[in-house]
């Protein structure tokens, strides 16, 4: 019985165990997804291209260290040679001068150690020779290392300018259609003092219409509708034709007493008579 219930407490922990590793890899995925979109707007290929580029300007120093290293390692076993082949030839001559002298013992053991330096300068030449093969390898590499990097660093700049070029070609597209976000504001910008402006003139149209159609009074009294402003005009008018013919007549009345005053009554009378009468009165 205990090992059925241990069966099925399994069963149901691997059940709920599938669905949780569904729900984190899904999870994952789509943290990766993400992750990877914010890289991708964030890099900018200029900037890795240069990245590169600097990689391998190191990986050519460090090559050309190695060479020197190599050649430095070469340029010893070259001055250590030189000394054992100097030993050697000093031994040599040792070992003639005894044996010239009758001490064949000490030419012997000149030559004995003549023998153990040459086994030296052997193993040296070979050692110089392997050091020359790498120098050259490295010297080899170095130069076509060399060469890549040249020509990486021509196309770096070719695919630089041209994607300077796109983008700012992109940037001036953007800004003349309005889809960027810098124009986006402005053209919003824009668009709201357009709106504000027609809203403001069509608000003031509509005033100077209802103070016109009398629907608003005019608290300062400088605003007439066209009705008032016609009685006005034809009231001023009537006023000026009055006060000319009073003028007229204040003229005319002033005339005729001066006259009579200084006339007196015989002048008065032949005033009276008809005008088309003739005057004899002065000769």
């Amino acid at each position: 019985m205990g090992s059925v219930a241990e069966l099925k407490l399994d069963s149901v922990r691997r059940g709920r165990a599938k669905p949780m590793s569904g729900v984190m890899k899904r999870m994952g995925m789509i943290f990766r997804a993400k992750a990877n979109k914010a890289l991708d707007r964030a890099e900018d290929p200029r900037e890795t291209l240069d990245y590169s580029y600097q990689k391998q300007l190191e990986l050519l120093q460090k090559v050309r260290r190695g060479v020197a290293d190599v050649a430095t390692s070469r340029k010893r076993l070259e001055l250590q040679l030189n000394q054992l082949q100097s030993q050697s030839s000093k031994l040599e001559d040792q070992g003639r001068k005894a044996l010239a002298l009758g001490r064949e013992d000490l030419a012997r053991e000149a030559l004995s150690r003549r023998a153990a330096l040459q086994q030296q300068v052997t193993d040296l030449e070979t050692q110089h020779s392997t050091l020359q093969g790498e120098e050259e390898k490295l010297t080899l590499a170095a130069q076509r290392l060399q060469a890549k990097v040249d020509a990486f660093r021509t196309k770096k700049e070719t695919i630089k300018a041209t994607y300077t070029a796109a983008q700012a070609q992109t940037r001036i597209g953007e800004a003349f259609s309005g889809i960027s976000e810098e124009m986006g504001d402005v053209g919003m910008a824009i668009q709201r003092a357009e709106d504000k402006t027609a809203q403001l003139q069509a608000r003031a149209g509509a005033i100077d219409e209802l103070l016109a159609s009398g629907a608003l009074d005019d608290q300062s009294g400088m605003h007439k509708d066209d009705i008032q402003a016609e009685l006005d005009r034809l009231s001023g008018g009537t006023d000026v034709e009055l006060e000319l013919q009073r003028m007229k007549a204040e003229l005319a009345g002033g005339t005729s007493g001066q006259q009579a005053i200084e006339g007196g009554p015989g002048q008065s009378q032949s005033q009276q008579q008809p005008q088309d009468t003739p005057r004899f009165d002065k000769q």
